[in-house]
């Protein structure tokens, strides 16, 4: 990976340097590794579907009825 410094402007360069970084998923994939993980324990979580958030209970009620 190659990013050119114009002007002196190493910071501008490390912005588009992070950014490429992840595009290419490396930052995903710096956090897998930084653990051992078994063939097993990764296909299964690979199988396993993400988890959505789940809703709040005061979400869901409304003012009049009383949630529990």
């Amino acid at each position: 990976m190659q990013v050119l410094v114009r002007d002196n402007n190493v910071e501008q360069a490390l912005k588009v340097l992070k950014k490429k970084m992840q595009r290419e998923g490396v930052f995903r994939e710096m956090r897998l590794r930084r653990h051992y993980e078994k063939p097993s324990e990764e296909s299964e979580r690979r199988r396993k579907p993400s988890a959505a958030p789940a809703s709040s209970p005061a979400k869901s009620c409304s003012a009049k009825v009383r949630c529990r």
